[in-house]
């Protein structure tokens, strides 16, 4: 069925990025600048009129492009985006920043029209001109929460803004939210195109936040964000990490170089404050990598010298009640979240801590402790993550698309088993992505399910059945060598697939929709073809007689990055 988001084009994304007031900075005072950060700028034609162009904006696309801004023409694998040169000039370009390869385009292209700051790195030196273009600095804008790790981002995300809604609500001050789902400066929000967006983008939401009364915004950031310098000339006044398992390989290629992604986030450049959970190796080694502060989180009940800990889990209604314990002080705070799985608590846990130890943010400790035992910050629905949708059976839809998110997911599942209750799932692998993951998944549901369906997620570019074959490899290699009994069948279109799994369950049964979660698009060869798998379970459901819950309506699309 057709999604509920309203689709919008990059050059209206990119509008209501924008603040209404922008300072901005001349051509020659830009290239004074980045050439004191170490980048070199070689600005031509080099004269006095040329120097003194100003500059309101800045875009990397050239459809986003406006009067007075700064074009950020990067290298690309298809094209260089100084290619599209006259596009940009055309939507009023006042100046480009680009490599040596963009420069000779531009001047074949234009000739000696305008200025251009030739550097090494465009992507790199992007973030730092667009920060002077829109007076961004370290301390001028919103106290910045960043989250990285391979699952979690989101749902900590969405925690952090929940908690600092209630605290930072007393100061008349609003949050913010950058992420995989959405963007949102106070009550206002639109559907995100990427998890981190471009880092012209990002330091234009700054400027906006500063500019609408944002006093502190929690951020996702992905290891392509920190790969690509998304990121570049930010700081972070905390950062968080979740976790590292199998995931982006195709990217990176290692989990070491994986992890090195991920480490270049809690250096003292960017980062204040390192918020670090370390139940697993590699958290120790990002604890041990991260600079300036670092501050150290155990959930998953291990001993350990840590600076705060989890104790006393609880069951409380679908999700966990717990303790956060501080190791040097004794302090004890008592709070809950009430979403279902125990890697929720630990979401929950690094949210809390991270507000705590927040050095710039304006409010006090007292009011933090008090909202984490009073206020339930952590009970909010977060879309497509763990979203349930009916009770009766249990119908949930998870974001889950690698092995670790598939054990969490499954984990929690059987955790809240009724009686005889089967779980069934719904799986898929994306297109252009680690294909060495696949099998893995494929054997992980057949052993934690005991009904697997095998459908699409989004191909992108690759054949789906060959996705498909891939998954049920080593979903049938892991029934046959564990002799299984699970169930497991391949059937595509996904909502066929969806319709599958309702038909099959009882009441006491829990299905799980995974890899998709808050989606409303699917991508076979580029195009995009609308579902969203809450609204095809919500229907299948009422269709086989049972009762879905009352419908949040929040549901934004979004696209991986």
């Amino acid at each position: 069925m057709p999604p509920s988001e309203t689709h919008l084009s990059v050059a209206e994304q990119d509008s209501v990025l924008r603040p209404q007031r922008v300072v901005g900075t001349d051509v020659g005072q830009l290239g004074e600048m980045l050439h004191g950060l170490g980048y070199d700028p070689l600005l031509t034609p080099v004269s006095g009129a040329a120097e003194k162009v100003r500059l309101t904006g800045a875009a990397m696309n050239p459809k986003a492009v406006g009067p007075g801004d700064l074009f950020v023409a990067v290298s690309g694998a298809r094209a260089h985006g100084a290619d599209f040169v006259r596009d940009a000039v055309d939507a009023g370009a006042a100046a480009v920043l680009t490599d040596a390869a963009g420069v000779d385009k531009v001047r074949e292209a234009l000739g000696y029209v305008l200025p251009v700051l030739q550097v090494e790195s465009v992507r790199d030196a992007a973030g730092p001109a667009a920060a002077a273009i829109y007076g961004n600095t370290a301390d001028s804008g919103p106290a910045l929460f960043g989250v990285t790790g391979t699952n979690g981002k989101t749902t900590t995300s969405y925690f952090l803004r929940s908690l600092l809604d209630q605290v930072m609500s007393r100061r008349q001050k609003l949050t913010g939210l950058i992420g995989t789902i959405e963007i949102a400066a106070g009550q206002e929000t639109i559907p995100s195109q990427l998890t981190t967006p471009e880092a012209v983008q990002l330091h234009s939401l700054m400027a906006l936040f500063r500019e609408r009364g944002v006093g502190a915004a929690a951020m996702e950031v992905s290891s392509h964000a920190i790969t690509y310098h998304r990121t570049s000339g930010l700081f972070y006044d905390v950062a968080g990490f979740t976790n590292l398992t199998q995931d982006h390989l195709d990217l990176h290629g290692s989990m070491e170089e994986y992890f090195e992604a991920k480490a270049q986030l809690f250096a003292r450049r960017r980062t204040r404050t390192s918020v670090i959970t370390v139940d697993d190796p590699w958290g120790h080694q990002m604890a041990s990598a991260a600079s300036g502060d670092v501050v150290t989180l155990a959930t998953a009940g291990q001993p350990a010298e840590v600076d705060w800990e989890v104790l006393d889990v609880e069951p409380s209604g679908l999700g966990h009640a717990f303790t956060l314990h501080h190791g040097r002080s004794g302090e004890r705070i008592r709070t809950r979240t009430g979403l279902p799985g125990r890697f929720n608590v630990s979401n929950a846990a690094l949210a809390a801590v991270m507000v705590l130890e927040s050095k710039q943010a304006e409010y006090s400790r007292d009011e933090v402790v008090e909202a984490l035992e009073q206020g339930d910050p952590f009970t909010i629905s977060v879309p497509g993550r763990m979203q349930v949708i009916g009770t009766s059976p249990a119908a949930i839809v998870d974001f889950a698309h690698n092995p670790d998110a598939m054990i969490r997911t499954l984990e929690a599942a059987s955790e809240a088993r009724r009686g005889d209750g089967r779980i069934i799932l719904v799986i898929g692998a994306a297109g252009e992505r680690d294909r060495s993951k696949r099998p893995t998944m494929g054997a992980i549901a057949v052993r934690m399910a005991d009904h697997v369906i095998i459908s699409d997620d989004d191909p992108h570019g690759e054949d789906p059945a060959q996705i498909r074959e891939e998954l049920m490899s080593g979903a049938q290699e892991a029934v046959e060598l564990g002799e299984l009994s699970t169930v497991l069948e391949e059937v595509s279109p996904r909502a066929d697939a969806i319709e599958r799994a309702v038909s099959s369950a009882s009441h006491d049964d829990t299905i799980i929709l995974a890899g998709r979660g808050h989606e409303v698009y699917q991508d076979f060869a580029g195009e995009r073809h609308p579902i969203d798998d809450r609204a095809e379970l919500r229907e299948a459901l009422v269709r086989h007689g049972f009762t879905p819950l009352e419908d949040s309506g929040h549901q934004n699309g979004g696209e991986r990055a």
